[in-house]
Protein backbone atom coordinates (compact mmCIF):
# COMPACT_ATOMS: atom_id res chain seq x y z
CA UNK A 1 0.00 0.00 0.00
CA UNK A 2 1.76 3.33 -1.03
CA UNK A 3 1.82 6.35 0.97
CA UNK A 4 1.42 10.13 -1.10
CA UNK A 5 4.38 12.13 0.72
CA UNK A 6 2.90 14.89 2.29
CA UNK A 7 2.75 18.17 0.44
CA UNK A 8 4.77 21.58 1.59
CA UNK A 9 1.55 22.61 3.58
CA UNK A 10 1.10 19.73 5.46
CA UNK A 11 4.54 19.50 6.23
CA UNK A 12 4.95 23.55 7.30
CA UNK A 13 1.82 24.27 8.33
CA UNK A 14 1.30 27.30 5.53
CA UNK A 15 -1.04 29.17 3.84
CA UNK A 16 -0.14 28.89 0.47
CA UNK A 17 -2.26 31.97 -1.10
CA UNK A 18 -0.78 34.19 1.62
CA UNK A 19 2.35 32.64 2.18
CA UNK A 20 3.90 32.60 -1.02
CA UNK A 21 2.49 35.79 -2.62
CA UNK A 22 4.26 37.52 1.01
CA UNK A 23 7.41 35.81 0.31
CA UNK A 24 7.61 36.58 -3.32
CA UNK A 25 7.28 40.46 -2.98
CA UNK A 26 9.79 40.45 0.07
CA UNK A 27 12.19 38.20 -1.54
CA UNK A 28 11.50 40.50 -4.91
CA UNK A 29 12.21 43.92 -3.25
CA UNK A 30 15.51 42.83 -1.06
CA UNK A 31 16.71 40.71 -4.29
CA UNK A 32 16.65 43.57 -6.75
CA UNK A 33 17.61 46.22 -3.97
CA UNK A 34 21.09 44.64 -3.26
CA UNK A 35 21.58 43.38 -6.68
CA UNK A 36 21.24 47.17 -7.98
CA UNK A 37 21.79 48.99 -4.83
CA UNK A 38 22.32 52.70 -6.83
CA UNK A 39 18.75 52.31 -9.10
CA UNK A 40 17.20 51.80 -5.95
CA UNK A 41 18.77 54.75 -4.05
CA UNK A 42 17.63 56.91 -6.50
CA UNK A 43 14.11 55.55 -7.04
CA UNK A 44 13.60 55.44 -3.28
CA UNK A 45 14.91 59.24 -3.18
CA UNK A 46 12.17 60.15 -6.15
CA UNK A 47 9.40 58.49 -4.15
CA UNK A 48 10.42 60.32 -0.70
CA UNK A 49 10.48 63.64 -2.89
CA UNK A 50 7.11 63.01 -5.31
CA UNK A 51 5.06 60.80 -3.61
CA UNK A 52 5.88 60.48 0.03
CA UNK A 53 4.65 64.11 0.81
CA UNK A 54 1.64 64.21 -1.17
CA UNK A 55 0.47 61.77 1.51
CA UNK A 56 1.25 63.93 4.93
CA UNK A 57 -2.30 65.33 5.04
CA UNK A 58 -3.78 61.32 4.76
CA UNK A 59 -1.50 60.24 7.69
CA UNK A 60 -2.41 63.15 9.96
CA UNK A 61 -6.15 62.62 9.35
CA UNK A 62 -6.37 59.16 9.60
CA UNK A 63 -4.45 59.07 13.07
CA UNK A 64 -6.28 61.69 14.35
CA UNK A 65 -9.48 59.51 13.46
CA UNK A 66 -7.58 56.43 15.29
CA UNK A 67 -7.45 58.42 18.82
CA UNK A 68 -11.11 59.74 18.39
CA UNK A 69 -12.24 55.68 17.68
CA UNK A 70 -9.93 54.71 20.87
CA UNK A 71 -10.80 57.27 23.31
CA UNK A 72 -15.02 56.65 22.32
CA UNK A 73 -14.48 52.98 23.02
CA UNK A 74 -12.65 53.16 25.97
CA UNK A 75 -14.92 55.30 28.19
CA UNK A 76 -18.18 54.88 26.14
CA UNK A 77 -20.78 51.67 26.92
CA UNK A 78 -18.90 48.75 24.95
CA UNK A 79 -15.96 49.27 28.18
CA UNK A 80 -17.14 46.26 30.07
CA UNK A 81 -17.25 43.77 27.06
CA UNK A 82 -14.40 41.25 28.07
CA UNK A 83 -12.11 39.88 25.51
CA UNK A 84 -13.01 36.57 25.84
CA UNK A 85 -15.52 34.48 27.65
CA UNK A 86 -16.91 36.22 30.30
CA UNK A 87 -16.14 34.30 33.09
CA UNK A 88 -11.98 34.45 31.70
CA UNK A 89 -9.27 35.87 33.37
CA UNK A 90 -5.88 37.41 32.00
CA UNK A 91 -3.56 35.26 30.71
CA UNK A 92 -0.25 37.51 32.13
CA UNK A 93 0.10 39.40 35.03
CA UNK A 94 -0.25 43.32 34.87
CA UNK A 95 3.18 44.03 35.32
CA UNK A 96 4.36 41.53 32.48
CA UNK A 97 1.19 42.47 30.06
CA UNK A 98 2.92 46.25 30.65
CA UNK A 99 6.51 44.83 29.72
CA UNK A 100 5.54 43.38 26.92
CA UNK A 101 3.43 46.13 25.40
CA UNK A 102 6.29 48.55 26.00
CA UNK A 103 8.41 46.33 24.48
CA UNK A 104 7.09 45.08 21.19
CA UNK A 105 5.43 48.54 20.82
CA UNK A 106 8.18 50.90 20.53
CA UNK A 107 11.58 48.80 21.29
CA UNK A 108 14.27 49.61 18.99
CA UNK A 109 12.69 53.03 18.24
CA UNK A 110 12.91 54.47 21.56
CA UNK A 111 16.73 54.02 22.28
CA UNK A 112 17.91 54.72 18.53
CA UNK A 113 15.59 58.60 19.04
CA UNK A 114 15.26 59.11 22.77
CA UNK A 115 18.05 61.48 22.77
CA UNK A 116 18.45 62.05 19.12
CA UNK A 117 14.48 63.70 18.26
CA UNK A 118 14.56 65.97 20.56
CA UNK A 119 17.94 67.46 19.81
CA UNK A 120 16.81 67.42 16.39
CA UNK A 121 14.13 68.78 16.79
CA UNK A 122 15.71 71.95 18.96
CA UNK A 123 18.74 72.35 16.52
CA UNK A 124 16.68 72.32 13.13
CA UNK A 125 12.77 73.94 14.51
CA UNK A 126 10.11 72.55 12.42
CA UNK A 127 9.56 75.20 9.65
CA UNK A 128 7.43 78.23 10.76
CA UNK A 129 8.55 77.16 14.51
CA UNK A 130 10.79 80.04 16.16
CA UNK A 131 11.45 81.66 19.70
CA UNK A 132 14.58 81.93 21.97
CA UNK A 133 16.52 78.38 22.83
CA UNK A 134 14.35 77.89 25.85
CA UNK A 135 11.36 77.83 24.16
CA UNK A 136 12.44 75.83 21.18
CA UNK A 137 13.53 73.12 23.55
CA UNK A 138 9.98 73.52 24.78
CA UNK A 139 8.81 73.25 21.63
CA UNK A 140 11.35 70.26 20.00
CA UNK A 141 9.97 68.33 23.77
CA UNK A 142 6.77 68.70 23.01
CA UNK A 143 6.57 67.75 19.16
CA UNK A 144 8.30 64.50 20.43
CA UNK A 145 5.52 63.90 22.66
CA UNK A 146 3.29 64.02 19.94
CA UNK A 147 4.95 61.33 17.54
CA UNK A 148 5.53 58.58 20.57
CA UNK A 149 1.74 59.60 22.36
CA UNK A 150 -1.41 58.79 22.27
CA UNK A 151 -1.58 58.91 18.61
CA UNK A 152 1.11 56.36 18.41
CA UNK A 153 -0.70 53.87 20.71
CA UNK A 154 -4.02 54.93 19.15
CA UNK A 155 -3.00 53.28 16.14
CA UNK A 156 -2.18 49.75 17.92
CA UNK A 157 -5.54 50.13 19.83
CA UNK A 158 -7.56 50.16 16.15
CA UNK A 159 -6.03 47.01 15.21
CA UNK A 160 -5.26 45.15 18.49
CA UNK A 161 -8.79 45.35 19.75
CA UNK A 162 -10.20 44.43 16.47
CA UNK A 163 -7.85 41.36 16.76
CA UNK A 164 -8.40 40.55 20.25
CA UNK A 165 -11.96 40.45 20.31
CA UNK A 166 -12.48 38.44 16.90
CA UNK A 167 -9.96 36.16 18.84
CA UNK A 168 -10.92 35.63 22.04
CA UNK A 169 -14.48 36.69 21.97
CA UNK A 170 -15.46 35.17 18.73
CA UNK A 171 -13.24 32.16 18.57
CA UNK A 172 -11.60 33.14 15.03
CA UNK A 173 -7.77 32.45 14.19
CA UNK A 174 -5.40 34.59 14.44
CA UNK A 175 -5.65 36.27 11.34
CA UNK A 176 -6.05 40.05 10.05
CA UNK A 177 -9.00 38.44 7.77
CA UNK A 178 -11.49 38.04 10.40
CA UNK A 179 -11.36 41.45 11.89
CA UNK A 180 -13.49 42.16 8.82
CA UNK A 181 -15.82 39.81 9.12
CA UNK A 182 -18.59 41.94 10.71
CA UNK A 183 -18.27 44.31 7.71
CA UNK A 184 -17.13 41.96 4.74
CA UNK A 185 -19.53 38.96 5.95
CA UNK A 186 -18.51 35.03 4.17
CA UNK A 187 -15.85 37.28 1.95
CA UNK A 188 -13.20 37.29 4.49
CA UNK A 189 -12.51 33.40 3.41
CA UNK A 190 -11.99 34.06 -0.25
CA UNK A 191 -9.20 36.25 -2.44
CA UNK A 192 -10.25 39.12 -0.93
CA UNK A 193 -9.49 37.93 2.73
CA UNK A 194 -6.01 36.62 1.19
CA UNK A 195 -5.27 40.05 -0.17
CA UNK A 196 -5.84 41.15 3.22
CA UNK A 197 -3.31 39.22 5.05
CA UNK A 198 -0.72 39.44 2.28
CA UNK A 199 -0.93 43.27 3.43
CA UNK A 200 -0.59 43.02 6.64
CA UNK A 201 2.30 40.13 6.09
CA UNK A 202 4.04 42.71 3.97
CA UNK A 203 3.41 46.07 6.15
CA UNK A 204 4.94 43.87 9.11
CA UNK A 205 7.98 43.05 7.46
CA UNK A 206 8.94 46.20 5.89
CA UNK A 207 7.79 47.36 9.39
CA UNK A 208 10.28 45.63 11.38
CA UNK A 209 12.97 45.44 8.87
CA UNK A 210 12.66 49.05 9.56
CA UNK A 211 13.75 49.30 13.17
CA UNK A 212 16.09 46.85 12.71
CA UNK A 213 17.98 48.81 10.19
CA UNK A 214 17.70 51.68 12.80
CA UNK A 215 18.79 49.24 15.60
CA UNK A 216 21.84 48.27 13.71
CA UNK A 217 22.69 52.01 12.85
CA UNK A 218 23.06 52.55 16.21
CA UNK A 219 24.72 49.58 17.50
CA UNK A 220 27.15 50.15 15.04
CA UNK A 221 28.03 53.60 16.08
CA UNK A 222 27.79 52.57 19.53
CA UNK A 223 31.18 50.21 18.72
CA UNK A 224 32.59 52.76 16.85
CA UNK A 225 31.79 55.56 19.65
CA UNK A 226 33.44 52.98 22.25
CA UNK A 227 36.41 52.70 20.09
CA UNK A 228 36.05 48.80 19.93
CA UNK A 229 35.59 48.64 15.81
CA UNK A 230 35.30 51.34 12.76
CA UNK A 231 31.43 51.58 11.83
CA UNK A 232 31.02 50.31 8.21
CA UNK A 233 28.21 49.26 5.80
CA UNK A 234 30.30 46.06 6.18
CA UNK A 235 29.60 45.61 9.99
CA UNK A 236 26.24 46.47 9.76
CA UNK A 237 25.54 43.49 7.69
CA UNK A 238 27.16 41.38 9.83
CA UNK A 239 25.74 42.83 12.59
CA UNK A 240 22.27 41.88 11.00
CA UNK A 241 23.17 38.28 10.42
CA UNK A 242 24.64 38.03 13.91
CA UNK A 243 20.99 39.20 16.01
CA UNK A 244 18.97 37.97 13.03
CA UNK A 245 20.51 34.61 14.12
CA UNK A 246 20.05 35.49 18.02
CA UNK A 247 16.42 36.19 17.11
CA UNK A 248 15.79 32.93 15.34
CA UNK A 249 16.83 31.05 18.88
CA UNK A 250 14.86 33.00 20.96
CA UNK A 251 11.72 32.55 18.26
CA UNK A 252 11.57 28.38 18.15
CA UNK A 253 11.22 28.79 21.67
CA UNK A 254 7.77 30.04 21.83
CA UNK A 255 6.12 33.31 23.36
CA UNK A 256 6.13 31.94 26.93
CA UNK A 257 9.87 31.05 27.26
CA UNK A 258 11.70 33.18 24.77
CA UNK A 259 9.79 36.58 24.00
CA UNK A 260 8.09 36.93 28.06
CA UNK A 261 11.90 36.59 29.42
CA UNK A 262 13.54 38.63 26.80
CA UNK A 263 10.54 41.92 27.55
CA UNK A 264 11.01 41.83 31.04
CA UNK A 265 14.97 41.77 30.55
CA UNK A 266 14.63 44.54 28.11
CA UNK A 267 11.99 46.63 30.06
CA UNK A 268 14.41 46.30 33.21
CA UNK A 269 18.02 46.92 31.21
CA UNK A 270 16.00 50.09 29.42
CA UNK A 271 14.49 51.56 33.33
CA UNK A 272 17.95 51.15 34.32
CA UNK A 273 19.55 53.11 32.01
CA UNK A 274 16.79 55.65 32.46
CA UNK A 275 17.25 56.03 36.01
CA UNK A 276 21.19 55.95 36.05
CA UNK A 277 20.63 59.14 33.22
CA UNK A 278 18.15 60.63 35.40
CA UNK A 279 20.46 60.45 39.02
CA UNK A 280 24.04 61.00 37.55
CA UNK A 281 22.23 64.28 35.56
CA UNK A 282 20.14 67.23 36.51
CA UNK A 283 17.60 65.29 38.36
CA UNK A 284 15.54 68.19 39.57
CA UNK A 285 15.50 69.59 36.36
CA UNK A 286 14.56 66.69 34.63
CA UNK A 287 11.48 65.74 37.20
CA UNK A 288 10.70 69.82 36.73
CA UNK A 289 10.98 69.21 32.50
CA UNK A 290 8.89 66.07 32.86
CA UNK A 291 6.23 67.41 34.63
CA UNK A 292 6.40 70.58 32.26
CA UNK A 293 6.15 68.71 29.26
CA UNK A 294 3.25 66.84 29.51
CA UNK A 295 1.37 70.43 30.16
CA UNK A 296 2.43 71.64 26.97
CA UNK A 297 1.59 68.73 25.19
CA UNK A 298 -1.84 68.67 26.42
CA UNK A 299 -2.32 72.29 25.96
CA UNK A 300 -1.30 72.07 22.31
CA UNK A 301 -2.25 68.22 21.27
CA UNK A 302 -5.25 69.38 19.11
CA UNK A 303 -3.81 71.85 17.07
CA UNK A 304 -0.80 69.64 16.75
CA UNK A 305 -2.02 66.52 15.79
CA UNK A 306 -3.83 68.29 12.88
CA UNK A 307 -0.63 70.21 12.30
CA UNK A 308 0.49 69.66 7.95
CA UNK A 309 2.59 72.43 7.87
CA UNK A 310 0.25 73.62 5.02
CA UNK A 311 1.67 77.22 5.16
CA UNK A 312 5.17 76.46 5.09
CA UNK A 313 5.95 75.19 1.55
CA UNK A 314 8.08 72.65 0.35
CA UNK A 315 10.43 73.41 3.25
CA UNK A 316 7.43 72.18 5.41
CA UNK A 317 6.45 69.49 3.16
CA UNK A 318 10.04 67.90 3.76
CA UNK A 319 9.82 68.10 7.22
CA UNK A 320 6.22 66.48 7.84
CA UNK A 321 7.59 63.76 5.29
CA UNK A 322 10.72 63.28 7.53
CA UNK A 323 9.21 63.37 10.72
CA UNK A 324 5.12 63.27 11.37
CA UNK A 325 4.41 61.45 7.97
CA UNK A 326 7.22 58.94 8.47
CA UNK A 327 6.00 58.44 12.59
CA UNK A 328 2.63 57.65 11.20
CA UNK A 329 3.48 55.41 8.24
CA UNK A 330 6.05 53.48 10.63
CA UNK A 331 3.46 53.26 13.46
CA UNK A 332 0.69 51.78 10.73
CA UNK A 333 3.27 49.14 8.90
CA UNK A 334 4.11 48.08 12.56
CA UNK A 335 0.21 47.41 13.79
CA UNK A 336 -0.35 43.97 11.86
CA UNK A 337 2.71 42.54 14.03
CA UNK A 338 2.16 44.81 17.11
CA UNK A 339 -1.79 44.38 17.29
CA UNK A 340 -1.85 40.63 16.83
CA UNK A 341 1.14 40.54 19.12
CA UNK A 342 -0.88 42.57 21.40
CA UNK A 343 -4.23 40.84 21.11
CA UNK A 344 -2.93 37.29 22.06
CA UNK A 345 -1.38 38.17 25.38
CA UNK A 346 -4.69 40.27 26.35
CA UNK A 347 -7.41 37.74 26.83
CA UNK A 348 -9.48 38.03 29.45
CA UNK A 349 -9.44 42.10 29.45
CA UNK A 350 -12.28 44.16 29.44
CA UNK A 351 -12.66 46.40 26.40
CA UNK A 352 -11.64 49.38 28.89
CA UNK A 353 -9.38 47.82 30.25
CA UNK A 354 -7.01 46.76 27.25
CA UNK A 355 -7.61 50.55 25.88
CA UNK A 356 -6.86 52.19 28.98
CA UNK A 357 -4.04 50.22 29.45
CA UNK A 358 -2.54 50.50 25.47
CA UNK A 359 -3.40 54.15 25.56
CA UNK A 360 -2.11 55.37 28.71
CA UNK A 361 0.05 53.25 30.30
CA UNK A 362 3.55 52.83 27.86
CA UNK A 363 2.64 56.83 27.03
CA UNK A 364 3.39 57.98 30.14
CA UNK A 365 6.37 55.26 30.43
CA UNK A 366 7.24 57.02 26.92
CA UNK A 367 7.16 60.89 27.66
CA UNK A 368 9.57 59.60 31.06
CA UNK A 369 12.17 58.28 29.13
CA UNK A 370 12.45 60.97 26.30
CA UNK A 371 12.16 63.73 29.37
CA UNK A 372 14.78 62.31 31.10
CA UNK A 373 17.07 61.17 28.01
CA UNK A 374 15.89 63.84 25.68
CA UNK A 375 16.01 66.51 28.72
CA UNK A 376 19.49 65.37 29.47
CA UNK A 377 20.69 66.35 26.16
CA UNK A 378 18.83 69.66 25.94
CA UNK A 379 19.61 70.98 29.33
CA UNK A 380 23.46 69.78 28.16
CA UNK A 381 23.26 72.46 24.98
CA UNK A 382 21.15 74.77 27.19
CA UNK A 383 22.99 75.32 30.18
CA UNK A 384 25.79 72.82 29.68
CA UNK A 385 28.77 72.43 27.76
CA UNK A 386 27.22 71.55 24.63
CA UNK A 387 28.92 69.68 22.37
CA UNK A 388 25.88 67.17 21.17
CA UNK A 389 25.18 68.90 18.12
CA UNK A 390 27.73 69.75 15.29
CA UNK A 391 29.20 73.14 14.26
CA UNK A 392 26.38 73.00 11.08
CA UNK A 393 23.64 73.08 13.40
CA UNK A 394 23.53 69.34 12.41
CA UNK A 395 22.53 66.05 15.17
CA UNK A 396 23.50 62.53 13.61
CA UNK A 397 20.75 60.67 15.39
CA UNK A 398 22.69 57.23 15.64
CA UNK A 399 25.24 59.09 17.73
CA UNK A 400 23.28 61.17 19.96
CA UNK A 401 22.96 58.92 22.59
CA UNK A 402 26.45 57.79 23.05
CA UNK A 403 27.58 61.64 22.81
CA UNK A 404 25.39 62.11 25.44
CA UNK A 405 26.47 59.02 27.79
CA UNK A 406 30.13 59.70 27.21
CA UNK A 407 29.92 63.25 29.31
CA UNK A 408 28.12 61.69 32.68
CA UNK A 409 30.00 59.81 35.03
CA UNK A 410 30.70 56.54 34.46
CA UNK A 411 30.40 56.87 30.40
CA UNK A 412 32.34 53.81 28.60
CA UNK A 413 30.34 51.69 31.13
CA UNK A 414 27.08 53.50 30.52
CA UNK A 415 27.76 53.15 26.22
CA UNK A 416 28.40 49.35 26.49
CA UNK A 417 25.12 49.16 28.64
CA UNK A 418 23.35 50.71 25.78
CA UNK A 419 24.73 48.68 23.35
CA UNK A 420 23.69 45.37 24.69
CA UNK A 421 20.14 47.34 25.61
CA UNK A 422 19.54 47.45 22.21
CA UNK A 423 20.96 44.75 20.86
CA UNK A 424 18.21 42.38 22.86
CA UNK A 425 15.57 45.23 22.25
CA UNK A 426 16.89 44.12 18.42
CA UNK A 427 16.09 40.40 19.25
CA UNK A 428 13.10 41.33 20.75
CA UNK A 429 11.70 43.08 17.57
CA UNK A 430 12.67 40.42 15.05
CA UNK A 431 11.64 37.48 17.47
CA UNK A 432 8.05 39.25 18.03
CA UNK A 433 7.71 40.62 14.01
CA UNK A 434 8.78 36.76 12.72
CA UNK A 435 6.09 34.87 15.12
CA UNK A 436 3.87 37.49 14.13
CA UNK A 437 3.82 36.59 10.34
CA UNK A 438 4.43 33.12 10.77
CA UNK A 439 1.19 33.04 12.13
CA UNK A 440 -0.60 35.18 9.25
CA UNK A 441 1.28 33.21 6.93
CA UNK A 442 0.10 29.91 8.53
CA UNK A 443 -3.68 30.88 8.15
CA UNK A 444 -3.99 32.02 11.49
CA UNK A 445 -2.39 29.20 13.50
CA UNK A 446 -1.17 30.72 16.94
CA UNK A 447 2.09 28.19 16.83
CA UNK A 448 3.20 28.38 13.75
CA UNK A 449 6.30 25.74 12.42
CA UNK A 450 9.89 25.92 13.17
CA UNK A 451 10.75 26.28 9.64
CA UNK A 452 8.17 29.02 8.75
CA UNK A 453 9.39 31.24 11.70
CA UNK A 454 13.09 30.67 10.63
CA UNK A 455 12.19 31.62 6.90
CA UNK A 456 10.39 34.96 8.18
CA UNK A 457 13.41 35.73 10.35
CA UNK A 458 15.55 35.47 7.45
CA UNK A 459 13.68 37.73 5.32
CA UNK A 460 13.44 40.49 7.78
CA UNK A 461 16.77 40.51 8.23
CA UNK A 462 17.45 40.31 4.58
CA UNK A 463 15.14 43.06 3.68
CA UNK A 464 16.73 45.06 6.37
CA UNK A 465 20.10 44.38 4.80
CA UNK A 466 18.76 45.81 1.36
CA UNK A 467 17.19 48.91 2.70
CA UNK A 468 20.79 50.06 4.30
CA UNK A 469 22.45 49.33 1.44
CA UNK A 470 20.10 51.25 -0.62
CA UNK A 471 20.37 54.47 1.37
CA UNK A 472 20.37 54.00 4.68
CA UNK A 473 18.06 55.85 7.02
CA UNK A 474 16.39 58.11 4.11
CA UNK A 475 15.09 54.02 2.63
CA UNK A 476 14.16 52.91 5.73
CA UNK A 477 11.85 56.06 6.20
CA UNK A 478 10.58 56.01 2.82
CA UNK A 479 9.95 52.00 2.60
CA UNK A 480 7.96 52.44 6.23
CA UNK A 481 5.57 55.10 5.05
CA UNK A 482 5.39 53.49 1.22
CA UNK A 483 4.34 50.07 2.95
CA UNK A 484 2.06 51.52 5.41
CA UNK A 485 -0.55 53.07 2.60
CA UNK A 486 -2.45 49.52 1.39
CA UNK A 487 -2.59 48.38 5.45
CA UNK A 488 -4.23 52.06 6.34
CA UNK A 489 -7.26 51.25 4.23
CA UNK A 490 -7.58 48.01 5.76
CA UNK A 491 -7.66 50.00 9.22
CA UNK A 492 -10.10 52.07 8.34
CA UNK A 493 -11.95 48.90 7.44
CA UNK A 494 -11.21 48.07 11.45
CA UNK A 495 -12.75 50.62 12.68
CA UNK A 496 -15.94 50.14 11.12
CA UNK A 497 -16.17 46.47 11.52
CA UNK A 498 -15.07 46.48 15.42
CA UNK A 499 -17.70 49.21 16.15
CA UNK A 500 -20.59 47.17 14.26
CA UNK A 501 -19.58 44.08 15.94
CA UNK A 502 -19.36 45.45 19.83
CA UNK A 503 -22.77 47.54 18.77
CA UNK A 504 -24.67 44.15 17.78
CA UNK A 505 -23.40 42.52 20.73
CA UNK A 506 -24.59 45.73 22.92
CA UNK A 507 -27.87 45.00 21.29
CA UNK A 508 -28.16 41.77 21.94
CA UNK A 509 -27.38 42.33 25.59
CA UNK A 510 -29.80 44.62 25.85
CA UNK A 511 -32.61 42.65 24.25
CA UNK A 512 -31.48 39.80 26.33
CA UNK A 513 -31.60 42.33 29.49
CA UNK A 514 -35.41 43.53 28.67
CA UNK A 515 -36.54 40.19 28.13
CA UNK A 516 -35.01 38.98 31.65
CA UNK A 517 -36.83 42.27 32.95
CA UNK A 518 -40.13 40.75 31.51
CA UNK A 519 -39.95 37.69 32.38
CA UNK A 520 -39.13 38.72 36.18
CA UNK A 521 -42.27 41.42 35.94
CA UNK A 522 -44.38 38.21 34.61
CA UNK A 523 -43.47 36.19 36.86
CA UNK A 524 -43.73 38.74 40.07
CA UNK A 525 -46.97 39.35 38.94
CA UNK A 526 -48.40 36.13 38.11
CA UNK A 527 -47.09 35.69 41.87
CA UNK A 528 -48.48 38.73 42.98
CA UNK A 529 -52.13 37.74 41.59
CA UNK A 530 -52.06 34.24 42.42
CA UNK A 531 -51.91 34.90 45.79
CA UNK A 532 -54.59 36.99 45.73
CA UNK A 533 -57.02 34.88 44.29
CA UNK A 534 -55.74 32.34 46.81
CA UNK A 535 -56.59 34.27 49.30
CA UNK A 536 -60.31 35.40 48.45
CA UNK A 537 -60.82 31.40 48.35
CA UNK A 538 -59.38 30.90 51.27
CA UNK A 539 -61.60 33.77 52.64
CA UNK A 540 -64.93 32.22 50.88
CA UNK A 541 -64.18 28.79 51.95
CA UNK A 542 -63.67 29.95 55.72
CA UNK A 543 -66.95 31.85 55.34
CA UNK A 544 -68.67 28.47 53.49
CA UNK A 545 -67.77 26.94 57.04
CA UNK A 546 -69.15 29.23 59.21
CA UNK A 547 -72.91 28.44 60.63
CA UNK A 548 -75.96 29.86 58.93
CA UNK A 549 -77.03 32.78 60.66
CA UNK A 550 -80.68 34.17 59.69
CA UNK A 551 -79.51 34.26 56.15
CA UNK A 552 -76.43 36.05 56.59
CA UNK A 553 -74.50 33.61 54.36
CA UNK A 554 -76.67 34.32 51.65
CA UNK A 555 -76.70 38.15 52.34
CA UNK A 556 -72.38 37.71 52.15
CA UNK A 557 -72.02 35.83 48.69
CA UNK A 558 -74.52 38.82 47.46
CA UNK A 559 -72.59 41.59 48.76
CA UNK A 560 -69.25 39.78 48.23
CA UNK A 561 -65.99 40.49 50.37
CA UNK A 562 -65.39 43.70 52.30
CA UNK A 563 -62.29 45.86 51.37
Amino acid sequence: MSTSRPSLRERWGIAPAVFWPSAAIVALVAGLTIAFPGPAERFIASVQSNVVSGFGWYYVLLVAGFVAFSIWVGIGRWGDITLGQDDDVPQYKLGTWFSMLFAAGMGIGLVFWGVAEPLSHYADPKPGVDGTPVQLAQTAMTQTYLHWGVNAWAIYVVVGLALAYTIHRKGRPVSIRWALEPLLGDRVRGRLGDVVDVTAVVGTVFGVATSLGLGVLQIAAGLDHAGLIESSTGLQIVLIIIVTAAATLSVVSGLDKGLKWLSNINVTLAGVLMLLVLVLGPTLFLLREFVQSIGNYLSSFLSLTFNVSAYSGAEGEAWQASWTTFYWGWWISWAPFVGVFIARISRGRTVREFVGGVLLVPTVVTFLWFSVLGGSALYQELFGGGGLVGPDGSVVPENALFDLLSQLPGGAALTIGAIILIALFFVTSADSGALVVAMLSAGGNPNPGTRLRVIWAALVGVLAIALLLAGGLTALQTAAILIALPFSVVMIGMVFSTSKALHLEHVAVLRAERRRVRASLTEHVTAQVTRSVEAQLAERDQQDEEPDDGGARWWRRVRGPRE
